[in-house]
C-alpha cells in the first residue's frame, strides 16, 4: 500500500486496516518461525507497511489534539 493510500483513508479505516495489518504480520512470523516462508522479504515489507501507518494514525491523534 502506498503512502497516498494511507493518507486518504479515514481515520476509523486507517485504525481497522492497521489492527489487520499488525494481525497479519503477527501470523507471518509465526509461520516462518515454523517453517521457511517462500518469500521472507515479505516480512520487512509489512514491517515497514505497518510503521507507515502507525506513524500517519498517531500524526492524526497530534493534529486533532492541537485543534481543541
Amino acid at each position: 500500500m502506498k503512502q497516498s493510500v494511507i493518507t486518504e483513508l479515514s481515520t476509523v479505516e486507517l485504525r481497522e486496516r492497521l489492527e489487520e495489518e499488525k494481525k497479519q504480520l503477527i501470523k507471518m512470523k509465526l509461520n516462518h518461525a515454523v517453517s521457511q516462508l517462500e518469500n521472507p522479504q515479505k516480512i520487512k515489507t509489512f514491517r515497514r507497511l505497518v510503521a507507515r501507518m502507525e506513524t500517519e494514525y498517531r500524526k492524526r491523534m497530534i493534529a486533532e489534539k492541537n485543534k481543541s
